[in-house]
This record gives structure tokens, sequence and C-alpha cells, in this order.
């Protein structure tokens, strides 16, 4: 099996959310996922959901040799380490890990569906993945990933820095 090479998103609003994106990066590595660099963590707005709580978010590069289904299910099971209850869509969470984009695995039919159906309308995931692949491709438009985040003006993103107060930190 030829290893797949793409981008993973990671995100966070319930505990210490530092501390689950940084143990689903190694709990993933201990299950045979190869992280090959990670973004900034930025802090962000919650989408599709009335939840007041920041979410902090990241985008690492991964390397992985199985399918995606396996993958899938790698994240599935760092996701329940974390605590994470699967019960609806959009409900705070201690750790949220979504397969984005992986070269040549584009799929429609059937779970996962790569890339991921809504990532490019999301400033919480191109911000984060502009920092490791500004000039990647959408598959379906060809527009790169800061033409796609050019277009982008709702939801809030800031660089995460737990040393200042919520007011004092720089929006994007």
């Amino acid at each position: 099996m030829t290893a797949m090479d793409g981008f993973l998103g990671f995100g966070s609003n319930l505990g210490d959310r530092a501390a689950a994106l940084q143990a689903g990066l190694c709990r993933l590595e201990g299950r045979g996922v190869r992280i090959l660099a990670v973004s900034s963590v930025f802090e962000t707005e919650p989408v599709g959901c009335g939840e007041p709580d920041m979410f902090l978010n990241q985008v690492a590069m991964v390397r992985f040799d199985g399918s995606p289904e396996q993958l899938l299910a790698r994240t599935q099971e760092v996701e329940r380490l974390a605590g994470r209850i699967r019960t609806r869509r959009n409900v705070p969470r201690p750790l949220d890990i979504d397969l984005l984009l992986f070269r040549g695995h584009e799929r429609r039919d059937s779970p996962p569906i790569l890339p991921h159906p809504r990532m490019w309308g999301r400033r919480f995931v191109l911000v984060p993945l502009s920092e490791l692949a500004p000039n990647l491709l959408n598959p379906l438009t060809g527009r790169t990933v800061l033409e796609e985040l050019g277009g982008l003006l709702e939801g809030e993103v800031r660089p995460y820095n737990p040393g200042l107060r919520p007011q004092e930190r720089p929006g994007l």
C-alpha cells in the first residue's frame, strides 16, 4: 500500500484545549501516523453552533501507510481517548480531528469524503493550512489556499497566545 500524504485539522473547545491538541498529535504518532509539520495554534469562533466557547485549531501535514478508512478509524479512536462522545454535529468537544485533503484520494461516495466537504469555506481551517501549504490547490476549483482564504470574510481567527487576555489578541 502506498503512503497517503495530506493534512489533518485539529480542534478543541473543552477543557485544556492546547493540551488536547498536543495529546492528539502524540497519540496519532503512536498509531502509525507520521507528523511531518504542524501549523501554529489559532483561537477561533465556533462555526455552526450557538456555543460561546472559543476553539483552538491547527493543521498538521501527515503521512500514513494505509487507507482513508483506516486513518479515519485511528483519528476517531484518538478523539474517544480524549473524551469525545459523538452525539450530534457541532457540539462542544475536547478534541476533533478531520481528514482534510490527501493527494490522490479524492472521493465523494463513501466516508471519509475527501477533500473534506466544508474545508474550503472555513477560515479556521484555511488560516493554519496557509502556513503549511499556501499554494496547495483546491482540486474542485483550481484555486490556491490563499486565493480561497481571500474570499472568506466571516469567522475570527487569531494567533493563540495564552499569555494575552482575549481583547489583546490580534484578529486575522
